[in-house]
Parts: structure tokens; C-alpha cells; sequence
């Protein structure tokens, strides 16, 4: 069940949402005053696919895992929503039942703004509907890339693309997803994302840190193995 509306002394989460940015503070506590937000258990379905839910999320905390169903079952991930990310969107343009699942990887504040609301607020300020397109034009793109990636490239190919997509400075990070979603974003077996890994890390072209943490040690080997030249 949805609790009250968000008001700016809980934090209101539209503040941190980008298709929000050029509001004034007023235009803020006007969608402040219509969004509810919910808390959802690591685990805990958001929505299932066939559902009509004609709501925006918008993610105030923790985060959100999107995610397809295959016939036989087989699970494929989208993407991962975070903090001042949302989802849903699509069900604002269109009657369809929704394709996709989405789940809570974590203890996650969800705030929701029902469609009908946010189509008046587009209305009202244009920039809105602007932004949503310019988040589900850069989606479709991460979408395109993804099938090239799994239908054109081999295991290491994707695997070193993602590695050197995530690469920071001083080439260290934490993965921001469990193993098995990567593996399933990857389009692979948790067990070959895993050999793959310690692969990597046998020709000392990675060092893998706890759970989740990865130093890039070859950027060069990786690019090699990216661009297809070796395995």
C-alpha cells in the first residue's frame, strides 16, 4: 500500500530525480504533494510483467533490478535503477501490459506518481517530457548495444567491454550489481562469468577484491580482447 505524499522535511525524492532539474523549488513541492512513496524488501516484486500499473517510479534509495523472462524461464537483465533514477515509463505511452519485472535488489524507497498526474505536469512544463525522452532514447541505445553485444561478441569480448565501460582513474571500482545479474546482463552463466574472471586474473589482466571489488592491472590486454585481436 502507497503511504502518505513526500514532503520536503523526509527528503523529497524528486529533488534528486534529473527530469526534475529545471523546476523551481515551488514546481518541486507541487509534484512533492502528489507522489507517494513506498519501502520495498530486498526480493519484493515492484511489478511482473502483463501488469497495467500506468505509474513513474522514481527511486528515492537502494536500488531496482529490471529484468526479462524468456519462455523456458530464463532470465535476462535490463538494467539496474538507482537513487534519482526511475522506471515505469513506459507505461505512461502506452496501453500494453508491461513487458519486463522489476524487483528490489535491496531495501529500496520507492516514490510513485501516478500517470495521469504526470501527463498534466508534462503539460504544464514541457522540459519534463523532454527529459523522459532523452532517459528513453539513451535506454533503447543501451538496449541496441546490449543484443549487438550478445548476439556479435564472444564471452571475453563482453566481459573485458564491461570491465573497461566501468573502469575509473585509478582503475578500481565495485561491481554495483551481485555477480549473477552481470552474468545474466552479460548473457552468460554465472559459472562462465566466474571462469572468465579467474581467467583474467591467472594472465594478471585484472585482481579480483572480495565480493565485488576489481582492479584493471592490463588496460591494454583488455582493449585487445574487447576490439576482438585476442581472447
Amino acid at each position: 500500500m502507497d503511504t502518505c505524499p513526500l514532503h520536503n522535511d523526509k527528503g523529497n525524492c524528486v529533488e534528486i530525480v534529473p527530469i526534475f532539474a529545471t523546476l523551481s523549488p515551488e514546481e518541486l513541492d507541487e509534484i512533492g504533494a502528489i507522489t507517494f512513496d513506498r519501502i520495498y524488501q530486498k526480493g519484493e516484486a515492484v511489478y511482473r510483467a502483463g501488469e497495467r500499473k500506468g505509474k513513474l517510479y522514481l527511486i528515492h534509495t537502494g536500488r531496482v533490478r529490471v529484468y526479462r523472462l524468456s519462455p523456458d524461464g530464463k532470465e535476462q537483465l535490463i538494467r539496474i535503477v538507482g537513487p534519482g533514477q526511475f522506471l515505469g515509463e513506459l507505461s505512461l505511452f502506452s496501453t500494453r501490459p508491461t513487458t519486463d519485472y522489476a524487483d528490489a535488489s535491496e531495501e529500496a524507497e520507492l516514490c510513485m506518481i501516478e500517470g495521469e498526474r504526470l501527463k498534466e505536469l508534462m503539460d504544464a512544463h514541457p522540459s519534463i517530457a523532454l527529459k523522459v525522452m532523452e532517459e528513453l532514447s539513451r535506454r533503447l541505445e543501451d538496449a541496441e548495444s546490449l543484443i549487438e553485444d550478445i548476439n556479435l561478441r564472444s564471452v571475453g569480448q563482453r566481459l573485458a567491454r564491461f570491465l573497461l565501460g566501468e573502469a575509473t582513474e585509478n582503475h578500481e571500482f565495485l561491481l554495483a550489481m551481485s555477480k549473477g545479474d552481470l552474468a545474466s546482463r552479460l548473457g552468460m552463466s554465472q559459472e562462465t562469468l566466474s571462469r572468465k574472471l579467474a581467467t583474467f586474473q591467472e594472465r594478471g589482466l585484472l585482481e579480483l577484491r572480495g565480493q565485488r571489488g576489481i582492479a584493471l592491472l592490463d588496460m591494454a590486454s583488455l582493449k585487445a580482447i574487447s576490439d576482438g585481436d585476442e581472447e
